[in-house]
């Protein structure tokens, strides 16, 4: 069944919830369900003031973020470990920024926990989990910390609507392997893989890892960038509204 997010009436989709094709969401956080840039934000530039370090200005933001994503594309190609990418990251902004690199690890410790502190929704992603609720199965899937992504969780309401978290950290394996997502399988089965799609806006992680598991892939891609080859995008929204109508 298809639904238009902006044409169906909700007593539809409540009633003729038990057709949908899709059965499960595995659902990303981070610049998906949750504004990261925003917490990423807030975080450096409190933390700046805590340590001493003066004012972090938008364009030092700026800098620490196309570095933190080379780290965390590092660690999807498996060419890094978690630990390298959190401190890494981190000293190697310092040492750009002319600070202390030795501040890195207690730096990253604090961040860490000031990351859940500032919580922005996408798209009324909580208004969208919990109308889902009980029609089909949802798990979050993410490459996150276990000390931010529980904190976000918590704060968001959103761990309370899914039906599991699931965190690379715990599970030992990151997204996009399989690895990752055969654990995930086998805490959730039975489950369909045809009846099962990722939301996620990493082509590198969600998608590829999406693509390496088998199952129904949806990119969200709110700015409209152009996807480079190498991707199989089965779906591609603007919108977390769009999902409505993937069901």
């Amino acid at each position: 069944m298809m639904f238009s997010p902006r044409t169906r009436k909700k007593s539809n989709f409540d009633c003729f919830w038990r057709y949908l094709m899709i059965k499960t969401i595995l659902w990303d956080v981070d610049r998906t369900l949750l504004d990261f840039d925003a917490a990423e934000r807030a975080a450096i530039q409190s933390l700046f003031v805590e340590f001493g370090l003066g004012e972090c200005s938008e364009k030092q933001v700026a800098r620490y973020s196309v570095l933190n994503m080379k780290y965390w594309e590092k660690l999807e190609r498996g060419e890094i470990t978690k630990p390298q990418v959190l401190v890494g990251r981190f000293e190697e902004f310092f040492a750009e920024e002319g600070i202390d690199v030795s501040l890195a690890p207690q730096f990253n410790d604090a961040y860490q926990l000031r990351l859940g502190d500032t919580i922005v929704y996408r798209d009324d992603s909580y208004e969208i989990v919990k109308s889902l609720r009980g029609k089909v199965r949802q798990c979050v899937v993410s490459n996150g910390t276990v000390v931010a992504q529980t904190k976000k969780l918590t704060r968001s309401g959103l761990g309370a609507l899914m039906d599991g978290v699931f965190l690379s950290e715990q599970l030992g394996a990151e997204k996009p392997k399989k690895e990752f997502f055969d654990q995930v399988f086998a805490a959730i089965r039975p489950v369909e893989k045809s009846e099962t799609m990722i939301v996620g806006d990493s082509l590198t992680s969600d998608i590829r890892g999406g693509d390496n598991a088998g199952i129904v892939t949806c990119w969200y891609n709110p700015e409209g960038i152009k996807a480079p080859e190498g991707y199989r995008i089965d779906h591609e929204i603007r919108d977390l509204h769009e999902v409505y109508g993937l069901l």
